[in-house]
């Protein structure tokens, strides 16, 4: 018994299992009752040890059945993964208990005990989530104060890009790059031309009706189009031999990166206009995303700047010993492949524009967040904010998520390691 407690061993797997797993049970079982039953099995203990028992129970139950190369594939496969050392088993216990203490309450607010049906606050009567609210105002978090009956012209927008971006991933060769400069000159303009209106019929549109999840992509897409563009030529004017360009483009660089991103989004929406000759108006959502792609193309200057780097001095020695210029030289030889070695790098700068959308609520713009933040000052919805940004949170997640997803798939298939 005595060597059973201090060091598990191969010869006595059986106990040793046997009375480590009644004890993980009995861990479990004070977890479980105590969730949903509120019963405590260590209730007769005082508070501060009823508390801990079922974790230094189960603590003791784990360290009984870490046996190494014990023969049961199983039991191998959880000691190796959840329960290689003591602290191994400490974060174990914690991470699932904590799941079973908290998961259950979550689901009951979230699905169980939440209200999906009815129009107003007087229908949430349950002490779930209220996804009336979220219901009821949908339409404004998607698409802000823009009149409903001109929703279809931000919906053909954004038909119109995904066609774009679908036909640039399945055209032949030869057609992508007529694709990509259509998708970085002409498409802005008309996507801009087509939800503001003003022209062709089009009844004309402020900006500042613009809102909800629409002016999150919107403001997204644009800023993902041009800044990638833009931080690539950064890039290479920073490694350029000229000392011109080169100390121009470190500039650039270092003052965008050294402000934040809220300062520049106010001097763009507020200081930018005073400067401006009498009579000269410059948009404010113009000016909001002229900042937004300057600051992120800063950031992704030096994401690419990383790629070029990586890349041996072999590789441009070898494309100028064919006779390639400058620009043939880093457009088919060198940017290929240091933009394949930091895809992780430049997928995480767009996922960072995407979450620094809402910023753009402090300049009077209403995205998605800016939306659930008005929506929940409503006298008819006080209270109401949770489920706001749960929702909002959820959108964002799933975007992001998608992005993630998307690089992984990219990064693998373009590699080269087999």
């Amino acid at each position: 018994m005595k060597n059973i407690l201090i060091k598990p061993s191969k010869e006595n797997l059986k106990s040793n299992v046997t009375i480590g797993g009644f004890l993980v049970f009995i861990g479990f079982l004070d977890v479980l009752s105590n969730t949903f039953l509120n019963i405590n099995l260590f209730g007769f203990l005082p508070s501060k040890f009823s508390y801990f028992a079922p974790l230094i129970i189960g603590i003791i139950g784990l360290y009984l059945i870490r046996i190494e190369f014990s023969g049961n594939k199983l039991l191998d496969k959880i000691n190796n993964n959840f329960n290689s050392n003591n602290l191994n088993a400490i974060l174990t216990l914690i991470v699932i208990f904590s799941l079973i203490k908290y998961i259950p309450p979550l689901l009951n607010w979230f699905i169980f005990d939440a209200n999906f049906l009815g129009n107003s606050k007087d229908d949430c009567t349950g002490g779930g989530a209220c996804w009336v609210f979220v219901k009821v105002w949908f339409n404004r978090f998607v698409y802000g104060l823009y009149p409903d009956a001109e929703q279809w012209r931000i919906n053909s927008a954004f038909i119109i890009l995904f066609l774009l971006v679908g036909a640039s991933f399945f055209s032949p060769i030869k057609y992508k790059k007529y694709l990509l400069i259509f998708l970085l000159f002409v498409y802005p303009i008309i996507g801009l031309k087509l939800i503001s209106g003003g022209d062709f019929g089009l009844k004309y549109v402020e900006t500042g009706a613009w809102g909800g999840l629409s002016l999150t992509f919107i403001v997204s897409a644009f800023a993902l189009i041009l800044c990638f563009p833009i931080g690539m030529f950064l890039a290479l004017g920073r490694r350029s031999s000229l000392p011109a360009i080169r100390y121009t483009s470190i500039g650039f660089i270092e003052l965008w990166r050294g402000v934040p991103l809220i300062t520049v989004l106010f001097m763009s929406a507020v200081m930018f206009p005073m400067f401006l000759p009498d009579g000269t108006y410059v948009d404010k959502l113009i000016r909001v995303l002229i900042a937004i792609t300057l600051f992120e193309a800063a950031y992704m200057a030096e994401v690419i700047r990383g790629g070029l780097q990586a890349l041996p001095k072999g590789q441009y020695e070898a494309a100028k010993s064919l006779g390639m210029g400058y620009w043939r030289m880093h457009f088919l030889i060198i940017l290929p492949q240091a933009l394949k070695l930091v895809i992780p790098g430049i997928a995480n700068t767009f996922l960072a524009l995407v979450k620094d959308t809402p910023l753009i609520f402090v300049v009077g713009l209403l995205e998605l967040a800016g939306m659930v933040n008005l929506a929940k000052t409503n006298p008819k919805w006080l209270g109401m904010a949770m489920e706001g940004y749960v929702f909002a949170g959820l959108v964002f997640w799933v975007i992001c998520y998608a992005m993630s997803r998307y690089s992984q798939n990219l990064e693998r298939k373009l590699s080269t390691e087999r």
